[in-house]
């Protein structure tokens, strides 16, 4: 565990959350949203005795990892109790009946929360993480909040875009926060202070856009700066930090089997053909693969396994809000099958994709770390990398990553590493943070989970 010394903005930001009831963190990535509100609710819960029990609402992903990993990081905070409200209906119920602080529940399931609860509603803090996800009024999830908002003593919304598609976003979230204190109690209302219309179908009484109209912004954000705090890395960092995240993946029971059978056997058999490993080095890679999702059998074609992995990059580039990522790929099957999920990605082969990067006009940018290793100044382009697959190469890792953590970057740099758990990619990713990624590395790496077979201490 560690200790917390937090920095003059999160110090900010922690007070914000104490001093105000509703309060909104319009925080960048990386500048510690989280940590900064877990300390103000465990000062409010256990220091001030203002709330008891606290609601956390976020992406499947983040409620199960990111708020516990956090409470477990930070010394000030192992105190707190969790329960993650995920799972089977069952399973729900019995995480609702369970004594703790923190209550964890993943977005789509905050209809059948409220549906469940009805006016018996338990938590007297909610704070919801991607606020900017509450964005659209005719979505479920606004509603059912909207109706049990009455019986929220404190709330805070987290988001780093809190109006990813322009300012008409703002309302529904801010709606949350204050219930319409500030901008008002209804959207049509909204518009008409803020907005005129643009395109549409005045025949049909049809707006397709809303155009602020002068001086909106700047309104705007007067009659929400009470509560709110909107800050960029780059108006508080000297120099940009990279921060690190692992985001753990972890496999369903079948794939699990299949794993292990070939990282037992060396062979992994299909209906028409098999995978063989007939070297450590060999299985390495096939391991590697199976990891990310699919696997080259004897005859090189691909077999897919899993989209455990495509999953977490997608709730990634959703928590992105629009802006531009990097994805690393390791295999040709990982780029055919980032490219068949996400349409609009774009692999990095020309000049003009490189400029286009530069400008901000791709949002999502693969490419292998080979062909990005040297030489490329990336930085212009956006300041999140994430790792859809890791290989044994520390030189391509460092090279890769420092195409946005370089002088020139001015925000700070956040770098995701899928990783399933149990596998290999948890051994390369401890070589490449030991710095010591070498053939020796990768054949200890087999040999150590083989042993485990036999009996032998890893």
């Amino acid at each position: 565990m560690t200790d917390f010394i937090p920095h003059d903005y999160q110090d900010y930001s922690i007070k914000k959350i104490i001093e105000n009831p509703a309060a909104g963190l319009f925080l960048d990535m990386g500048m510690g949203k989280t940590v900064s509100t877990l300390t103000a609710v465990a000062d409010l819960m256990y220091d001030y005795f203002e709330v008891n029990r606290v609601l956390v609402i976020a992406p499947l992903r983040v409620a199960k990892y990111t708020w516990t990993d956090e409470i477990e990081k930070w010394e000030h905070l192992n105190h707190l109790r969790t329960s993650q409200i995920l799972g089977t209906k069952k399973q729900r119920l019995a995480a609702l009946d369970k004594q703790a602080d923190i209550y964890l529940i993943n977005r789509e399931n905050v209809v059948w929360l409220v549906d469940h609860l009805k006016s018996d509603w338990p938590f007297d803090m909610v704070v919801i993480d991607e606020l900017s996800s509450f964005k659209s009024t005719k979505a479920k999830r606004f509603r059912a909040l909207r109706k049990v908002r009455p019986l929220i003593k404190r709330i805070v919304g987290l988001t780093g875009t809190p109006a990813p598609n322009g300012l008409i976003d703002l309302w529904p979230q801010l709606y949350l926060l204050d219930q319409g204190e500030r901008l008002g109690t209804t959207i049509t209302g909204f518009r008409n202070r803020y907005f005129v219309p643009g395109a549409g179908d005045p025949s049909k009484h049809v707006v397709y856009e809303w155009v602020p109209k002068p001086e909106a912004e700047e309104n705007i954000y007067k009659k929400i700066g009470d509560i709110c705090v909107s800050m960029k890395s780059v108006d508080h960092l000297k120099i940009p930090e990279r921060v690190d995240h692992v985001v753990e993946v972890n496999l369903g029971p079948r794939t699990r089997r299949k794993y292990e059978q070939l990282e037992k056997d060396f062979l992994l058999s299909f209906e028409d053909s098999d995978v063989v490993a007939d070297t450590a080095a060999v299985l390495s890679n096939k391991l590697l693969q199976l990891s990310n999702g699919a696997i080259y059998d004897e005859n090189k074609d691909v077999q897919h396994i899993h989209d455990e992995k495509l999953d977490a990059l997608e709730e990634l580039i959703e928590q992105a809000n629009g802006k531009p990522v990097l994805v690393f790929y390791n295999f040709k099957h990982d780029l055919a099958r980032i490219q068949a999920r996400f349409k609009e990605a774009v692999k990095l082969e020309t000049d003009a994709d490189f400029k286009a990067w530069n400008k901000g006009e791709i949002p999502i940018l693969l490419t292998h770390p080979a062909s990005a290793g040297h030489g490329l100044n990336m930085q212009d382009g956006g300041n999140t990398i994430i790792w859809f697959g890791l290989n044994w190469s520390l030189e391509l890792y460092q090279q890769a990553n420092a195409r946005l953590h370089r002088q020139g970057q001015k925000n700070i740099v956040n770098i995701y590493h899928l990783i399933v758990t149990d596998s290999i990619d948890e051994k390369v990713m401890k070589a490449i943070k030991n710095k010591t990624v070498t053939q020796d590395n990768l054949m200890q790496a087999v040999k150590a989970r083989l042993d485990r077979y036999k009996g032998v201490e890893a």
